[in-house]
């Protein structure tokens, strides 16, 4: 969340936020969220990308939610877009249950085309030999998976 009011206040730091700071209450959660709110309510309009919430920690991940979901509930100018693989999706859907859900499907011939790019690049040519290339590209084939997109409808960030 700290890093998300870095961003909003970039280099112009709101009083506020300059003395919660000088007064060393910078770390607490609580804090941090006051400030985001006071910050967001300065704005517009706010839209918050999180990317890749599969890789948050499982036991960061559910207050991360509910910090954004209150965010959403408490300012309405918010808007948010999350991304993470399909199995963070019943999470997801715990915090913003009416959320928009896209699924993305990866182009399996651009991986392939990838994957062979890379292993064409090899700086040890001689160490790959076909049974060794064919696995390579059989296991990455085989291990692609969706990609979870979700849209909170708090936010109103989709047409009706």
């Amino acid at each position: 969340m700290g890093a998300i009011l870095k961003q909003l206040v970039g280099r112009q730091i709101p009083h506020d936020i300059r003395k919660a700071f000088q007064e060393g209450r910078r770390g607490r959660l609580e804090d941090v969220m006051r400030l985001l709110r006071i910050t967001i309510a300065t704005l517009p309009q706010v839209f918050i990308c999180v990317d890749a919430l599969d890789e948050c920690l499982p036991q960061d991940l559910p207050k991360l939610l509910e910090s954004l979901r209150n965010i959403v509930l408490e300012c309405p100018g918010t808007k948010i877009f999350l991304t993470g693989r399909p199995y963070i999706g019943g999470t997801i859907q715990n915090y913003f249950p009416k959320a928009v859900v896209i699924p993305i499907n990866p182009n399996e011939d651009d991986i392939k085309d990838y994957v062979v790019m890379r292993l064409d690049r090899d700086d040890t040519p001689e160490a790959m030999n076909d049974g060794l290339r064919a696995g390579i590209m059989k296991s990455i084939l085989e291990k692609m998976s969706n990609v979870y997109v979700s849209v909170s409808p708090l936010s109103r960030m989709y047409t009706h």
